[in-house]
């Protein structure tokens, strides 16, 4: 590896140099105030651009998470800019974030938060079913062959609770890709499953980004695990210690 902790663009390949940026942080502060003010990160510039698959770790309170919450408009940053497409979304009032992050973000977290009273069909299609029953229709098709593209065609029609952990996981994918996104935020995918089915979600995940180009971010602990994206970032006390090619 080549460290790189200053230009995250002179870390992308070639490929994904040329790709437009789906989402920039410039300058990014966040402070959390309770009393006592407490900042958990500083002057935050990253870049993730289409097509790329970008690991983020660091130990906790290095503020992963809080990095995860920002880019996906679950909360906001007290200084600096973070875009969207290019629009940055401290303009925009909670309906417009609301309708952004629906239709520009998909989500992975490490429980799968599948409702059990829907099939696999439905809970895969629960982002569409939000916009409403037309749109919903409109994915039905396009959905139930993902379902199938990764191993879930015999499975459509079960409820949660007779699926293993990787089959929910696999439908969390599905599920986070319903809507076309032009970015995928995993937080810790794979943590509450077994070695031999991280790796398999893993897999799945590389293949997906490869296919599609939906850019990806995966935060995780795991360092052998971040080893499979492309691009590795590590914080480690609100900063950014390095920005990495694998």
């Amino acid at each position: 590896m080549t460290e790189n902790a200053t230009n995250p663009d002179a870390n992308a390949s070639p490929n994904a140099s040329e790709a437009p940026a789906v989402v920039e942080l410039r300058g990014v502060d966040k402070v959390y105030e309770d009393g006592v003010a407490v900042q958990v990160l500083y002057d935050i510039d990253l870049t993730i651009r289409r097509g790329e698959f970008v690991a983020v770790v660091g130990q906790s309170g290095s503020g992963k998470s809080t990095l995860l919450n920002l880019i996906g408009l679950l909360d906001t940053a007290t200084r600096g800019q973070v875009l969207l497409d290019g629009r940055d979304v401290s303009e925009l009032d909670e309906d417009a974030r609301s309708s952004l992050r629906l239709d520009y973000l998909g989500f992975i977290f490490q429980q799968h938060y599948l409702l059990p009273e829907f099939d696999v069909v439905a809970n895969a299609l629960m982002p569409l079913r939000i916009r409403g029953r037309d749109a919903e229709r409109a994915a039905r098709d396009r959905v139930v062959a993902m379902l199938e593209s990764v191993g879930l065609g015999d499975h459509l029609h079960k409820r949660p609770n007779q699926l293993s952990g990787g089959q929910q996981q696999r439908v969390a994918v599905v599920r986070a890709l319903a809507n076309e996104p032009k970015l995928v935020l995993a937080d810790e995918p794979t943590g509450s499953l077994d070695s031999e089915t991280s790796e398999q979600v893993l897999g799945l995940l590389r293949d997906i980004n490869a296919r599609t180009g939906t850019a990806l971010m995966m935060v995780t602990h795991d360092l052998a695990q971040a080893e499979r994206a492309e691009r590795i970032v590590e914080l480690r006390d609100g900063r950014v210690l390095r920005d990495e090619l694998t």
